[in-house]
């Protein structure tokens, strides 16, 4: 049984084009990464639309301290799949569809 407080469900507003991303001129078979949904989105309105936290945080539904955690672990998530040259999947998470008009 969990404790603390539910989780709030983050609000997404498109599917990402695209749900993987390989590495090329790597030799084997490179390991992976799995970006939530949720991280996707963050990043999506924060480094790529360049919302401010709040802003973005009122846009998904969650308070701005949970946007911030949510869009250092996409950042961290991100960066160890470059580094390492491994797959990023784009998947999972605790998370809604709500499509923009």
């Amino acid at each position: 049984m969990k404790k603390g407080r539910p989780r709030k469900t983050r609000i997404v507003r498109n599917d990402p084009i695209t749900r993987q991303f390989s590495p090329r001129g790597r030799r084997g078979r490179p390991g992976y990464r799995e970006l939530k949904m949720e991280e996707f989105e963050a990043i999506r309105l924060a480094d790529f639309m360049g919302l401010s936290q709040r802003d973005a945080a009122k846009f998904m539904s969650i308070s701005q301290q949970t946007f911030s955690r949510v869009i250092r672990s996409g950042r961290k998530c991100l960066a160890g799949a470059l580094v390492r040259g491994e797959i990023i999947r784009i998947q999972g998470g605790d998370f809604k569809v709500e499509k923009t008009a």
